[in-house]
């Protein structure tokens, strides 16, 4: 008699074994074989935010407030390069892979999990590291709460996710998507909460800028870091309404779009 959990578990197997095998080839492909090859996954996120850090570290920028300059940067910029890297990688990724769809097990959700998972790991990995290094050579300290900082982070990372796969779907349906959302990067930049407490900004303001989704998780984030030293206004609901709502966007999206590019 079978069990009934034998297919599941199977399929769960191959599963890893196609997301697995997409991402070392995506590792390869991307960053080569030689030198440090797929370090820079990891290296890329941290140097950004090192020279940022170090930037304003050196000119002893500190927005008129009490904040640690070191950790208020590496929350800031570590946030933002994670939901920008995530969509603008899963932007025309299937185009380059489109000969894989005809292996059978290969599938469009696939090629995206790759690429969201690599730039998720070396976010993580980044911010994590910069975290630990600043931390032991005084720069900056530990989270006041960590679980709030993960929290965020994570909440963070899924809006990367949905993002990645709504923005990644509808690229596939026209060039001009690939060219406009990187712009439209550029812009959402100032307005993510990277350079900014949303308890600084006017109160005519500050109820505009909560609109958008990424605020609320540096805000999170930075709560966790800091704990109650400055006043942060969060809302992890609105950000998991997000979150879900996108998932689901992206999600249909990304059907209809395996069922245009995915071979019979």
């Amino acid at each position: 008699m079978n069990h009934p959990t034998i297919p599941l578990r199977r399929s769960f197997a191959i599963q890893l074994r196609v997301t697995n095998a997409l991402i070392m080839r995506e590792v390869i492909t991307r960053y080569g074989r030689h030198n440090i090859g797929f370090l820079w996954l990891f290296l890329e996120p941290m140097l950004f935010t090192l020279g940022v850090t170090t930037m304003w570290t050196l000119t002893k920028m500190t927005h008129g407030t009490s904040l640690p300059i070191t950790a208020f940067a590496v929350t800031g910029y570590s946030s933002i390069l994670l939901w920008r890297n995530c969509s603008n990688r899963a932007v025309k990724a299937i185009e380059p892979n489109l000969s894989l769809l005809y292996h059978r097990n290969v599938r469009v959700f696939d090629v995206f999990a790759a690429r969201l998972i690599l730039e998720i790991a070396g976010a993580t990995t980044s911010i994590a590291v910069l975290t630990i290094s600043f931390t032991a050579i005084g720069w900056m300290n530990l989270p006041v709460d960590i679980l709030t900082a993960i929290g965020g982070w994570l909440l963070l990372a899924w809006f990367a996710c949905a993002l990645g796969l709504t923005v990644g779907s509808i690229s596939e349906r026209s060039e001009v998507i690939d060219r406009i959302w990187h712009i439209f990067t550029y812009l959402l930049f100032p307005l993510s909460g990277a350079g900014f407490m949303v308890d600084w900004l006017p109160k005519s303001f500050q109820e505009s800028i909560l609109w958008l989704p990424m605020v609320h998780g540096t805000e999170m984030i930075r709560h966790g870091y800091f704990g109650n030293v400055v006043r942060t206004y969060e809302s992890p609901a609105y950000l998991v309404l997000w979150d879900a709502v996108l998932t689901l966007l992206g999600l249909a999206l990304m059907r209809e779009t395996g069922r245009r590019v995915e071979p019979e």
